[in-house]
């Protein structure tokens, strides 16, 4: 008879932590769905770190140099120097 009643209470626990695994707020399911999250989070902010680091290189070389500067002139306003000739190749 203790044997059973043993055996039943062990049960009893064993289907309790298991229900608590499966069907509470810190379990199983949340937290694969909180790890996929997270994951996604974090390729997301890697993306977002690599156009920071560009932009604050185009900045650096805007800040440092002319010849940045000039360029972008050149190519999206059209700027054209004294005593030079502009030659469009169309494509």
């Amino acid at each position: 008879m203790v044997n059973r009643i043993v055996f039943v209470v062990l049960i009893s626990a064993l289907a309790i932590i298991l229900g608590q695994l499966w069907f509470t707020r810190g379990g199983l399911p949340t937290s694969s769905d909180l790890q996929r999250r997270l994951h996604a989070q974090l390729a997301a902010n890697a993306k977002m770190q690599l156009a920071n680091d560009q932009l604050a290189s185009e900045l650096s070389d805007l800040r440092d140099g002319l010849e940045t500067v000039e360029e972008k002139a050149r190519i999206e306003l059209g700027m054209v120097k004294p005593n030079e000739i502009l030659v469009q190749i169309a494509r």
